[in-house]
């Protein structure tokens, strides 16, 4: 356990950022779940809406640097095509 003020408050703004991340982190996974589930139900009009919600969290996550900027990307890549070999 820190001594000194500084440190205590580092322990506790770091403890406070991990829960945030986890927060965002676990918002992220929700909507990538609910867009693979509406892709594999091949409903395309609930997968359309769970994809731009998806999108927006993996943005937001890879510029709080929660995720890296690549496996965000590719994600998004892997969602699209995903959604396009639905089909109109």
């Amino acid at each position: 356990m820190p001594n000194i003020k500084s440190a205590k408050k580092r322990v506790k703004v770091s403890e406070i950022k991990t829960l945030q991340n986890k927060m965002v982190k676990t918002a992220l996974k929700t909507s990538m779940k609910k867009y693979e589930a509406a892709v594999a139900a091949g409903n395309r009009e609930e997968a359309a809406k769970a994809y731009t919600v998806a999108v927006k969290k993996l943005d937001s996550a890879a510029s709080r640097g929660i995720i890296h900027k690549n496996n965000a990307a590719r994600k998004k890549s892997q969602y699209t095509l995903m959604l396009n070999k639905m089909g109109a």
